[in-house]
């Protein structure tokens, strides 16, 4: 969801955007035994397990439809990408499925999607492609890819509303018992304790915690930083890496403001600090096991 310009100007947030933390653009290597998260920004991030590399909701160009200017360049160059064994699309917003991007990748990449949207792959010349219901899962190499619920709604032309399906991703190793959840765009709800319930804990969430304002409308669509560590919480995930902030000025709140509020909200809930994993645009973690 897209709304204009926010209350605290464009003046304070030129100012603020110097203070995102980001690291030098930077290539990757190959993936290898270890579970990494790489964040580009945005919903974008590079997790390799299972020596395979994997992109979510890619998103490499300058700017969106409706004039929105990336703030930074992602934190992993295009041709500093190793190469990808697939790509998990939550929904087709414009923040999350560009076509721009898309456009890079070479049409035998496999392509994991969410119910109704894999004919806009295809029309594009794309030929490994899996759509997904909730709760369904489709194997890569020893990997199991599992769609998952969010709360969120589709659209990406006038008359095509929710057309689509929408939701979350988890990447599991059954065998090595390790798994990552990857949320997608999603307001809070019930659902994330199912989650938790069916795959017993993550060692990691990728989970949003911006364009949140103003709550009486963005509500139903987008949770807030608080809901953010309560849902990594209700997932029993370990470590919350943020996303879906600092990248795109979509909403009004400042835009330091998600940051600081869910370093504050983690604080709160007595948990450890060195498991919020608030990543500088281009910054990797290993996942512990």
């Amino acid at each position: 969801m897209l709304l204009g310009r926010g209350y605290d100007g464009p003046r304070a947030r030129r100012r603020d955007r110097r203070q995102i933390p980001r690291v030098a653009p930077h290539p990757l290597q190959e993936a290898g035994d270890d579970w990494t998260l790489t964040w580009a920004g945005h919903a974008s991030y590079i997790v390799q397990a299972a020596g395979k590399t994997l992109l979510t909701d890619p998103v490499w160009s300058r700017s969106l439809p409706g004039r929105f200017r990336r703030l930074h360049p992602p934190g992993v160059p295009w041709d500093g990408l190793p190469r990808i064994d697939a790509v998990l699309v939550s929904h087709n917003h414009y923040d999350h499925l560009d076509a721009g991007t898309v456009r890079r990748l070479h049409v035998a990449t496999p392509v994991f999607v969410p119910l109704g949207l894999g004919a806009w792959f295809r029309r594009r010349g794309f030929r490994d492609v899996t759509e997904l219901d909730w709760w369904e899962a489709a194997p890569l190499g020893d990997l199991a890819v599992h769609l998952v619920p969010a709360h969120h709604w589709s659209r990406r032309g006038v008359v095509d509303a929710n057309e689509s399906l929408w939701g979350g991703f988890v990447v599991e190793d059954e065998a090595q018992r390790r798994r990552v959840h990857f949320a997608g765009d999603s307001a809070y709800g019930a659902f994330y304790q199912e989650i938790g319930r069916r795959f017993d804990g993550f060692d990691a969430t990728m989970m949003p915690i911006g364009a949140y304002e103003p709550r009486w409308f963005m509500r139903t669509m987008h949770m807030d930083p608080v809901e953010a560590v309560q849902a990594t919480r209700d997932l029993g995930a370990r470590r919350l890496a943020a996303m879906h902030w600092g990248t795109f000025l979509l909403t009004p709140e400042p835009v330091l403001e998600p940051l600081h509020r869910v370093r504050v909200a983690w604080e709160a809930a007595g948990l450890d600090r060195d498991d919020l994993w608030d990543l500088a645009i281009g910054e990797t973690r290993i996942v512990p096991p």
